[in-house]
């Protein structure tokens, strides 16, 4: 079993940042690559970022390159999202995920946290 617990999220104006984090916990996460998704109102979830075991590999959507970064710390069992440049469209509840690697496949998922970019 996986636990993942999201933070950092909150209200930003266009062009700001934010970095959201994921704490996990459970014996088996260290089996499971990561990944981050968002879902807006309406919408169907999106995969966003995801990265590998070793975090050397990451695949990022097309409407996040260049302004998200994903990262992890697993000797602390951390996530990161570091986001740039946010535009109202980043609006979404976001939520980390522990996933089939090479795909955005989701075993276990956090409880979200809300990213809303408005001014």
């Amino acid at each position: 079993q996986v636990q993942l617990v999201e933070s950092g999220g909150g209200s930003v104006q266009p062009g700001g940042s934010l970095r959201l984090s994921c704490a996990a916990s459970g014996y088996t996460y260290n089996y499971y690559c990561r990944a981050w998704f968002r879902q807006a109102p309406g919408k169907e979830r999106e995969g966003v970022a995801r990265i590998d075991l070793s975090g050397t590999s990451t695949v990022y959507a097309d409407s996040v390159k260049g302004r998200f970064t994903i990262s992890q710390d697993n000797a602390k069992n951390q996530l990161y999202l570091q986001m740039n440049s946010l535009r109202p469209e980043d609006t979404a509840m976001y939520y980390c995920a522990a996933i089939n690697c090479g795909t955005w496949s989701g075993w276990y998922w956090g409880q979200g946290t809300q990213v809303t970019v408005s001014s």
